[in-house]
């Protein structure tokens, strides 16, 4: 397999990772009869900083990047090429839906018995806690320059996986806690479509809509946090010019 495939595969098998346990505790904590319902938020932050934690760890062959938003801020820094990001791109989408039918064949049973159609989209994508789409994108845009800018600071203007894991996995808990409150903090646009693909497409029961009129701010919100962060980082991290 060439650079490009190993590239490829590295996002992909990452992102799905990702989405397996990053969706996988909105599960947990979400659906009926879970062992795990109503731990509450905190345990959903915390879920997907180990799951960022896992994807990057499985994915240092492409740099661990998972994120269009992230791949976006290497493109305009130089690091990768427009055609790597677009490769990238695809990757993390393809991913993102592998990732959410493999968390909905995981918990099929409960799907199946909830009965609230929000608690199911909801493990698969966000939403707003106050539906408002020019504030919920300004939320969207702040929470990925916190992460995009954070990241080129803590690597050296490159990718995740080239310091590790962990402080990107701490990074995301922080967003979470802090920034998560009023859109439930996508900041990564794969993170959000790949699944609420998979949720329009699923024969799941009771599912309802996919609320496709709100999907277009946790992918412009996040892409624009990323390039903004991109370009403050060549004026105020000295380490990434």
């Amino acid at each position: 397999m060439d650079g490009i495939g190993v590239n490829f595969l590295s996002e992909l098998v990452g992102t799905a990772l990702l989405i397996i346990l990053g969706g996988g505790v909105v599960a947990a904590v979400s659906l009926t009869k879970s062992k795990g319902f109503g731990a509450g938020f905190l345990m959903v932050t915390i879920g997907w900083g180990f799951a960022v934690f896992a994807g990057v760890l499985v994915s240092y062959k492409s740099g661990g990047q998972l994120n269009p938003a992230v791949s976006l801020a290497q493109m305009l820094l130089g690091n990768i090429s427009f055609g790597t990001m677009l490769i990238y791109w695809v990757a993390q989408m393809l991913g993102a839906f592998i990732g959410a039918v493999i968390v909905w064949l995981a918990y099929k049973q409960h799907f199946d018995e909830e009965p609230d159609a929000a608690a199911k989209l909801g493990v698969f994508s966000t939403g707003p806690a106050i539906r408002s789409y020019g504030w919920n994108l300004v939320t969207e845009v702040i929470g990925t320059f916190v992460l995009v800018f954070v990241i080129l600071g803590i690597t050296n203007g490159k990718a995740p996986a080239e310091l590790g894991a962990v402080p990107v996995a701490f990074l995301v808990i922080a967003i979470g806690v802090s920034l998560g409150g009023p859109t439930g903090y996508a900041i990564n646009p794969a993170r959000d479509l790949g699944p609420r693909i998979a949720h329009a497409i699923l024969p799941i029961k009771g599912k309802g809509s996919s609320d496709w009129s709100y999907a277009w701010v946790p992918v412009v919100g996040p892409l624009i946090g990323a390039a903004l962060a991109a370009g403050a980082s060549t004026f105020l991290l000295p380490v990434v010019s």
